[in-house]
């Protein structure tokens, strides 16, 4: 596969902090901007990966509010009603 080269400008703090961060994961720069570009055109960017995870816990929200359970403090048994249940337990 024919691999092209990627020319990216950036101010010297940037540079330095991703230098750091790749070294943290034995990578060098270039890998972590092919790794990204790669992730990016496939659509698996962080983006995408921050989506699927909303719309998860939007479901999961839904699905507990359909079963009638929810967060809400009148959902909560009262103070007497909570030892009762702990001591029936």
């Amino acid at each position: 596969m024919e691999m092209k080269n990627i020319t990216v400008s950036v101010d010297d703090e940037t540079y330095r902090l991703a230098c750091e961060r790749a070294s943290e994961s034995g990578k060098s720069v270039s890998d972590l901007l092919r790794n990204y570009l790669s992730e990016l055109a496939s659509g698996k960017d962080a983006d995408s990966e921050f989506l699927r995870l909303q719309r998860l816990q939007d479901e999961t929200l839904a699905a507990i509010e359909a079963r009638g359970g929810g967060l809400r403090s009148r959902d909560n048994l009262r103070r007497d009603e909570l030892y009762e249940a702990d001591a029936l337990s």
